[in-house]
This record gives C-alpha cells, sequence and structure tokens, in this order.
C-alpha cells in the first residue's frame, strides 16, 4: 500500500481549476486532508471487495470515529467542531473514494445525530451522542415507508400512548443501518393530535423486526432495511421532545440535501480523475488518449461541470455556516449536483471503454452509486417542483 503524497493532497479537490482550496480555512483543509489520506490509504485499496460482496465494512466504520470524522457539526457531546464545509469536504473525500462509506457517515451523523442533537432531550444527548460520534454505537433514521417515498408528510406508521409508554405500529423502508443500529430515530404519527413526532426504537427492541434488502446495485456496501414495527414499546421519555410536527423532520431533511450536494461532487471528482489518469496512460493507434481533440473536448466540459459543482457546495456550505441555508436553496444544490454528477461519471464510463466496467478502475461503483444519490432525500423531478413553487408562487404538487 502506498502512503499518500503531498502532490495527492495538493489535488484535493479534484482537479482544482479555480484555486477553490485557498478559500477554505485552515480547520477546514485539515479535515479535508485527513480524509484524503484515509480514503487514498485505507479506502479505495479494499472497497471494490466490499462492494461486490454487499459486505458492510464495519472496520472502515469504526476508523471514521477513530479519526475523528463524525459529527456533521454537531456541537459538544464529544463531536469534533466543524463548520458545514468541512463536514461537506469529509463527506466529498469518502463519496470519492466510496458511495456506501458516504452513505453510512450521511445516515449516522446527517440524520440520526442531528435529530438527536436538535430535538432530543438532554438525557438522549448525553447517552447516544458521544458514541455514535465515536462510531462505537450505530444510528438510523426511519422516515421512508413502503407506500410513501416522495410523499413521506403522508406516513402510516403511528404512535400511541398507552399508561407510561407509546405503543408503535408501522413499517418503514430503505432504512441504513436500520439492521445494525443501537439505536432508531422513528418517525410516527401519534394518534392523540395527528402530528408526525420522533421516538427512540433501540435496536433489538420486542417488536422491531428489521431485513436487509437484498439485490441491490447501487450503494451496496451499506446496509439498507426493510422495517415491521409490530407493537413496539418505548417509556414517554423515548419521544425527542424538541419534535412535534412534520416540519421539524423536514429541518433536518434540509441540511442532508446540502451532503448530497457534497457527495455527489465526490462522485464526480473520483470518475473525473480516473478518466483522466487513464487518457493520459492509455495509447491507441500509436498515441496516448489524450492527444486526440474528441477526448481533450469531453475531458474539458466534466472539468467545467466539477468545477461548477465545487462552486455550489462552497457558497451553499458557506450560507449553511451563517445560518441563512433555505431547504430551497440545498434542494437545488442537491438536484443541480447530482444531474451533473450522472453526466460526467457517465462520460469518464465511455472514456474508459471496456476496462471503464471493471471494479478495479472505480468508475462503474460510481456510476452504479450516484443513482441512489440522485434519488434519496428527494428526487430531482421533486426538488425541482419545490424551487418551482418557492420562485413562482404557485405549488405545482400537493
Amino acid at each position: 500500500m502506498t502512503a499518500t503524497t503531498e502532490t495527492d493532497i495538493g489535488r484535493a479537490l479534484g482537479t482544482d481549476y479555480f484555486l477553490l482550496r485557498g478559500e477554505l480555512t485552515e480547520e477546514e483543509l485539515d479535515y479535508l486532508d485527513r480524509t484524503r489520506r484515509f480514503v487514498e490509504d485505507e479506502v479505495l485499496p479494499v472497497m471494490p471487495g466490499y462492494w461486490e460482496r454487499a459486505e458492510f465494512p464495519l472496520d472502515l466504520a469504526r476508523r471514521l470515529g477513530e479519526l475523528r470524522l463524525v459529527g456533521d457539526g454537531v456541537e459538544g457531546y464529544g463531536c469534533p467542531r466543524m463548520s458545514a464545509v468541512a463536514a461537506g469536504l469529509v463527506q466529498m473525500e469518502l463519496s470519492r473514494g466510496d458511495g456506501s462509506l458516504g452513505t453510512l457517515l450521511g445516515v449516522q451523523a446527517g440524520l440520526a445525530m442531528r435529530s438527536i442533537a436538535a430535538f432530543g432531550a438532554e438525557e438522549h444527548k448525553q447517552r447516544w451522542l458521544p458514541p455514535m460520534a465515536r462510531m462505537q454505537a450505530l444510528g438510523a433514521f426511519a422516515l421512508t415507508e413502503p407506500d410513501h417515498g416522495s410523499d413521506s408528510v403522508a406516513l402510516e406508521t403511528t404512535a400511541r400512548q398507552e399508561g407510561d409508554e407509546y405503543v408503535i405500529d408501522g413499517a418503514k423502508r430503505w432504512i441504513g443501518n436500520g439492521s445494525l443500529a443501537d439505536v432508531v430515530v422513528v418517525w410516527a404519527r401519534d394518534t392523540a393530535d395527528g402530528q408526525v413526532k420522533g421516538f427512540l426504537v433501540e435496536g433489538g427492541a420486542p417488536g422491531y423486526h428489521p431485513r436487509v434488502i437484498e439485490g441491490k446495485g447501487s450503494v451496496r456496501s451499506v446496509w439498507q432495511a426493510h422495517i415491521e414495527l409490530h407493537g413496539v414499546r418505548v417509556p414517554l421519555s423515548a419521544r425527542l421532545p424538541g419534535a412535534s410536527s412534520f416540519k421539524d423532520t423536514g429541518r433536518v431533511l434540509a441540511s442532508t440535501r446540502l451532503t448530497c450536494a457534497f457527495s455527489a461532487l465526490g462522485h464526480a471528482v473520483g470518475a473525473y480523475d480516473a478518466a483522466l489518469t487513464y487518457c493520459r496512460e492509455r495509447r491507441q493507434f500509436g498515441k496516448p488518449l489524450v492527444s486526440f481533440q474528441i477526448v481533450q473536448e469531453r475531458l474539458v466540459k466534466m472539468l467545467a461541470d466539477v468545477t461548477a459543482m465545487q462552486l455550489y457546495c462552497l457558497r451553499v456550505g458557506r450560507l449553511a455556516d451563517d445560518h441563512a441555508l433555505k431547504d430551497t436553496i440545498a434542494g437545488l444544490a442537491k438536484m443541480n449536483n447530482t444531474s451533473r454528477a450522472r453526466q460526467v461519471i457517465a462520460q469518464a464510463r465511455d472514456l474508459l471503454g471496456g476496462n471503464g466496467i471493471l471494479l478495479e478502475n472505480h468508475v462503474i461503483r460510481h456510476l452504479a452509486d450516484i443513482e441512489a444519490i440522485h434519488t434519496f432525500e428527494g428526487t430531482e423531478t421533486i426538488q425541482t417542483l419545490i424551487v418551482g413553487r418557492d420562485i413562482t408562487g404557485v405549488g405545482a404538487f400537493a
């Protein structure tokens, strides 16, 4: 295994054509460089195997905690201090290495930990956030249901109070870490007032039945679960007191759309770097591929997309740090970056020819994994309609 060099670190924003590295703080650069070393030295050499076997990379997940990369801006409780941009850069680099690892972190920190930090009681934060930051406890975020994907506000899972307990019934689907989690943030409709609220359910609770969804062709190394909840009983103290309606759930989802934008950038950078390296080294018709005009044209257009994505991420991350990020702005960034990433990765796959479908060249993993990023936390269609409603004042969907 070859250690990461300073030259590698110098390319830490992929092809940093607009010199955006100079816009980062020392702390942000530290997060970026540490994560890049981890990806180069520990992730890329082994992730193709994990991906092919659809095996959960528990050892790499534990390393995230050891390297102090888990927190997504949550303050205190043993979480490392990081700006929104720093958290995004960590997500970008992990996704450059593998989308499953980036998704795992997004679920752990961006969804589960953020929910507990934003809405939990002090006892919830003290109990769960320190071990989650160390990756000694895994978390999950159970919102999506079998019949309610984009229409998540119509969720049917219920929580009814019986004495000093809540009884939760329903089903959830596509729940990352749902089969492994020590604690699951379950969103359910309180039968007393009809409002959506959050509840902490511990893994292994009676009536909690997770099943790993098999046969995935995307983010294969992170396990999503179909969960059945049959009379799951939790104490009244398990309810997140700060979450009283679906609008609170939306606050968490808005921040994860920023994460998705950085993640899409990471996938695009990984594919672009692979294509550029390959075209420099691959000789056809007696000369390197990069000497052909059409190859140069395609690489430049890919670079233009990557650079635009970088600018989106940096600006939206700064807005988040200034507490000025609107959910519609985050939605536009997510929509733009996942769409551009799909185009960049498709071009990279084509430039590698037949070798582009080999896992050892990484591009095919990015091609498959970006499809998950493109879909979750709000599809391109849904984000378009949300932004469309904002700029026109007219809602085109219920």
